[in-house]
């Protein structure tokens, strides 16, 4: 792509996503004597960088996950700017997002396999808890919440490994944000109560959004299917949720048991950390010794993207 030149040292090869923020390119770094690695390239418009709140948010993921180093957290390399122009330089995934997952089972007909769906959940669920878990320089706990835990925002790669990505609207005790109690931030139908009411959140508003993939992939419908925070909270107030065995008889008494607490609508009564929520999901997989791993995501992912991996790495 001739027409986009962000800095010298990057070979843009082509725009792999777009949105109402920026766009994200698949980019080659150039170093000396041939070097090249392969990276994203991650943009916000240029009519956004006189929006200063836009372009905080925008800095401040960049600098928030830059100490964020986990096999299931996309990674950031850098921040960069070049002719007034930002950009993150991110760790590039060779692989489809939560959301293309749940949709290519859709078009096929067909169930996600139980196993599958609760080795997802549980590897989110550690990168998750590091992420919650993280302090700075000092010692100091940093408080991240990461606000936006969606399908959307989860990238399966090829070779089987689950990333949590994008925290963009991410909140931190060091960070200057927005007042939680004047905007609602994040994807409706994956919002905890805290956040669709305008209250204040916790790494326990992340645990909710989680179950509620959780309940998604194993039953194939989205406990909240709205479109606005009136809808949403309406639902909240007046809808309960039922028992994800109920919607889905296969799936096994424990499982269900472990999903819906993570669905508790007061933060007390959920799981108290993703680390407790991995945890209780991986007892249920390997509660006989053996149960799913990357290699096994892999090999499920090629037999439902076959197109995908017929394709050149770029």
């Amino acid at each position: 792509m001739d027409d986009v030149v962000l800095h010298p040292r990057y070979r843009i090869v082509k725009r792999i996503a777009e949105g109402g923020m920026g766009s994200i390119y698949l980019a080659e770094q150039i170093g000396a004597d041939g070097f090249r690695k392969t990276v994203a390239l991650k943009t916000i418009r240029s009519s956004l960088l006189e929006d200063r709140e836009t372009l905080d948010l925008f800095v401040g993921e960049a600098k928030l996950v830059a100490d964020l180093i986990h096999e299931n957290i996309l990674q950031v390399y850098h921040l960069d700017k070049h002719d007034g122009q930002y950009f993150i330089v991110m760790e590039h995934v060779f692989g489809k997002t939560l959301e293309k997952f749940v949709k290519r089972h859709q078009s096929l007909k067909r169930e996600v396999p139980i196993d599958l769906a609760a080795f997802i959940v549980s590897r989110v669920c550690r990168g998750l808890d590091y992420a919650h878990k993280k302090r700075d320089r000092s010692g100091k706990l940093l408080g991240i919440v990461h606000r936006d835990v969606s399908p959307s925002n989860i990238i399966l790669n090829f070779a089987g490994v689950v990333k949590l990505t994008d925290f963009g609207i991410a909140k931190a005790l060091t960070m200057k944000i927005p007042d939680e109690k004047e905007v609602i931030m994040g994807k409706y139908p994956f919002m905890s109560p805290e956040m669709a009411k305008f209250q204040g959140t916790d790494h326990r508003s992340d645990i909710f959004s989680l179950a509620l993939i959780s309940f998604e992939l194993l039953t194939g419908k989205m406990v909240y299917n709205v479109e606005s925070p009136e809808e949403l909270v309406d639902k909240m107030e007046n809808y309960r949720i039922p028992n994800v065995m109920k919607v889905n008889p296969r799936v096994p008494p424990r499982l269900n048991e472990i999903v819906m607490k993570g669905l508790e609508i007061n933060p007390a009564d959920r799981w108290q950390s993703a680390h407790d929520f991995g945890v209780a999901l991986e007892h249920f997989m390997y509660d006989k010794g053996y149960g799913p791993t990357n290699e096994k995501l892999a090999a499920y992912l090629e037999s439902i993207f076959p197109e995908a991996m017929k394709e050149a790495y770029w």
